[in-house]
């Protein structure tokens, strides 16, 4: 009952179960992927770019 009482002044606040950890680092562990293949990407543009002369601020070459 307290905490019915509780969720109703507000207090919305819970801890988050296993699963939902494990879901939340599995998405985390994704992101960072990603993030990581973007860099690379874009690293490997900007070395391209700069083989054929253009300027970093030139995005014309890709």
């Amino acid at each position: 009952m307290e905490a019915g009482k509780r969720r109703l002044a507000g207090d919305t606040a819970r801890a988050a179960t296993t699963d939902e950890v494990k879901d939340l680092r599995k998405e985390a562990r994704d992101l960072k992927e990603v993030v990581a293949e973007q860099t690379l990407e874009l690293r490997l543009l900007k070395k391209a770019c700069q083989a054929m002369g253009a300027t970093q601020n030139e995005v014309s070459c890709i």
